[in-house]
């Protein structure tokens, strides 16, 4: 079993744990924890890497459960995020195919970050043939027995930005400029491989693991 946090569009490393899991027990009893992806998730940019973020009602801070954790959306942050995204990747190769399959999850308004975010894991999970079963966890526990792996802390926001040596790129925009960020949200391999995103991340799985591993 995996543990995870409920976060928004997940990296490929992410996808990496799940994949041939069996289930994966998502936490909302957990505290929200701010300088992490919880409320964010990273793709490229002209300009090098962008990262994406959802506005937090104020008073939301390290103390809330994720479950109950509200949305500003005042901010119109969907829009920006849509309007971001349409502009990076637009000439991508499956950018299009996935483009209205994609877009009512930005016009649709969520009260709760915990919602948006599960939309946005299931979204993808479904474009990426995944069959684990999913599980809300509404108790908060410290650990898990041993033999399931807890997702909730394994990365920090910044990793997206380190080279892992001995990776096969996929073709990535901007990397002529940015060099290739190899752990962004699976979006970005989606948008570049379609279909062939999931056989891109099993091909370099040993490496991206390692490479964590060593974090």
């Amino acid at each position: 079993m995996i543990v995870s946090a409920v976060i928004p569009f997940p990296n490929i490393y992410w996808w990496l744990q799940v994949a041939e899991a069996d289930k994966v027990a998502f936490d909302l009893a957990e505290h929200f924890e701010k300088m992490t992806y919880r409320n964010k998730y990273f793709i490229t940019g002209a300009n090098g890497g962008i990262q994406l973020s959802i506005p937090l009602k104020k008073g939301r801070g390290q103390r809330t459960p994720m479950g109950d954790v509200a949305i500003d959306n005042s901010q119109r942050w969907q829009v920006q995020h849509w309007r971001t995204l349409v502009s990076v990747y637009k000439r991508s190769a499956y950018f299009e195919h996935y483009e209205p399959l994609l877009l009512p999850l930005f016009e649709q308004e969520y009260g709760e970050l915990a919602d948006f975010n599960q939309a946005s894991m299931q979204w993808l999970k479904k474009q990426l043939g995944l069959k684990f079963e999913e599980e809300m966890v509404t108790v908060y526990k410290h650990s898990y027995e041993e033999g399931g792996t807890d997702l909730r802390n394994a990365l920090k926001p910044g990793m997206e930005y380190t080279a892992i040596e001995g990776i096969e790129p996929y073709y990535q925009l901007f990397s002529d400029r940015n060099g290739f960020l190899p752990n962004l949200s699976m979006l970005d391999l989606l948008f570049a491989e379609g279909p062939h995103a999931m056989q891109w991340a099993k091909n370099n799985e040993t490496v991206i693991k390692r490479w964590v591993a060593k974090k």
